[in-house]
């Protein structure tokens, strides 16, 4: 709608696509502020419902994979990656970007997500609705990394699928961060977190992994290089259900259930209006 007078990559009525931090204020809005090194172009092959799923995921990926995993397009050929939990919005992103980088993704899933993590490319599914995940993941070839959307006991057993001494890395976006600051206060809280990571890196490291908290982080940088790949055919987004802003409650009531199969979105613009 308007750009400020540094922003020199942006004009006014670009159509563009970002993920605003949780440090600024936008949740459900209709305009946010944002800075230039935020946003990105939204890529020209996707509806604004389809390009608004993607941008958060992206970036939460981006941030686990490359920036914590140090995985890109030219190092991940023949990789073999495990996503625990992959029919959510990360995960079905993580797969379409991993595989377009060339890597072979192990993913575990409801039998009745097979079909869509399948088609998004994963090349191995376990289904957790058979039974323990971890013996039929412990019959495989060890892995390079790991991505843990899951969280609770599964670090106790999932980073003996590692490779040890390869320099492979467990990621976990499911962390005690907010229940500490929660708990203890920002500033107890971020030591107790400190603590704890230390404590756990040092712990896995004398075994030979790398374990690591993954964060969601904003990046313009990363949507531009995710807009390619999207105008690319390399990845599409998952949209499971779309809620217009007057059905808000009932969205948020379906998200706190859980199983997710992708994204849902939120229209807030008349559809008539062609946003």
């Amino acid at each position: 709608m308007e750009c400020g007078l540094d922003v020199k990559y942006f004009k006014e009525r670009d159509e563009v696509w970002a993920s605003v931090p949780p440090w600024k204020q936008g949740s459900l809005a209709e305009f946010v502020v944002l800075s230039g090194n935020e946003i990105s172009h939204k890529p020209k092959s996707l509806s604004h419902v389809e390009a608004a799923s993607l941008p958060y995921v992206a970036n939460t990926a981006w941030s686990a994979l490359v920036n914590t995993g140090g995985l890109n397009k030219d190092n991940c050929a023949k990789k073999r990656i495990l996503i625990l939990a992959a029919s959510g919005g990360v995960g079905t992103f993580a797969i379409q970007m991993l595989k377009a980088w060339g890597a072979h993704v192990t993913v575990t899933c409801s039998q009745n997500a097979e079909r869509l993590v399948r088609g998004l490319g994963a090349d191995h599914v376990v289904d957790y609705t058979a039974g323990p995940v971890e013996p039929p993941l412990r019959a495989l070839e060890k892995f390079d990394l790991i991505l843990d959307n899951l969280g609770g006991a599964t670090e106790h057993w999932a980073l003996g699928l590692l490779k040890p001494w390869s320099g492979a890395k467990y990621v976990t976006l499911v962390t005690p961060f907010l229940q500490n600051t929660d708990l203890l206060g920002i500033a107890d809280g971020m030591m107790q977190t400190a603590a704890t990571m230390t404590t756990k890196a040092v712990k896995h490291l004398m075994k030979g992994v790398h374990y690591r908290w993954g964060f969601y982080a904003p990046s313009g940088p990363a949507l531009d290089e995710v807009q390619e790949m999207v105008d690319a055919g390399q990845i599409r987004p998952v949209v499971e259900q779309v809620f217009s802003f007057s059905q808000v409650p009932k969205a948020f009531e379906k998200m706190e259930k859980g199983h997710a199969r992708g994204k849902t979105v939120v229209q807030i613009s008349n559809p008539d209006h062609g946003l």
